[in-house]
């Protein structure tokens, strides 16, 4: 049973190093430049679930991104792990966008491609944290959609059986395929690049398509197709006052039940 999987990702600055990024008084705009970016790490996952599928299964993986020209290292990446081919979706045209007008450039690329039996992501990107690209985007395709995925299974050739994370439990689906599933990263653990990997990265093929390549509108693209926008932004600062005490852990144990007190906390 092979089946044509599509992996959508994204690069995002690394969480790790979410403390350096910045906002310019001037501007209003995140500055980011020093801080490194990476696949984000629910689309990993995806990415990895869709590995998994085919080694049981065959077929293709197909990973898609759009982004800045700098966005192909996440593909690169994707690659390297084992995906069999990858499409930047990269022009001045999809700037600006928010989780809809991104969801229909992805939507016009899947189309593109043909058949596709199954579209995996991540359940929300490190940066924006919306969760609504993937239930956007299976909309556009017409597709059924699961979200916090824990676990893939397949009762048949045309069928899954999800596990979804609810609060407090857990919740057991079925979908019948072509379909679209965003995973959580408690589904699987990632595999580590090989040797072998990197040295077939020139032999598998990479694509960069354009606006005028997916046929979505314009008006459905960028900023013009985005009817969220960020009205401005600005960094929060939590001033405390801080006192220092010194004595024994005994004195300082009743100063600090004092000052509490004092302020009507006790």
């Amino acid at each position: 049973m092979p089946l044509n999987i599509v992996v959508c990702v994204k690069q995002v600055a690394d969480p790790d190093y979410f403390n350096e990024i910045t906002i310019d008084p001037a501007s209003g705009r995140i500055r980011r430049e020093k801080v490194p970016s990476i696949l984000n790490p629910m689309d990993e996952n995806a990415l990895e679930e869709a590995l998994r599928i085919r080694e049981r299964f065959s077929g293709k993986v197909t990973t898609v991104s759009m982004g800045p020209p700098q966005a192909k290292e996440v593909l690169d990446w994707a690659l390297i792990l084992g995906a069999d081919e990858a499409i930047l979706l990269c022009d001045k045209a999809f700037a600006g966008a928010d989780s809809l007008a991104t969801a229909y450039a992805l939507a016009g690329a899947i189309e593109k491609l043909g058949e596709v039996a199954l579209v995996l992501c991540g359940n929300a990107a490190a940066d924006g944290d919306t969760h609504q690209v993937g239930p956007q985007l299976a909309e556009l395709l017409g597709m059924p959609h699961a979200t916090y995925v824990r676990q893939i299974d397949f009762k048949d050739d045309e069928t899954l059986t999800l596990t979804r994370a609810i609060e407090y439990g857990h919740l057991t689906i079925e979908m019948g395929l072509p379909a679209l599933v965003a995973v959580l990263a408690e589904i699987n653990v990632p595999r580590q690049p090989t040797a072998e990997g990197i040295m077939t990265l020139l032999e598998k093929e990479y694509k960069e398509w354009q606006a005028d390549d997916i046929g979505v509108p314009a008006a459905n693209l960028g900023l013009d197709g985005s009817p969220t926008r960020v009205a401005g932004m600005y960094e929060q600062k939590i001033e405390r006052r801080q006192k220092v005490l010194t004595g024994t852990p005994e004195e300082m144990v009743k100063a600090v039940i004092a000052e509490l007190r004092n302020e009507g906390l006790l």
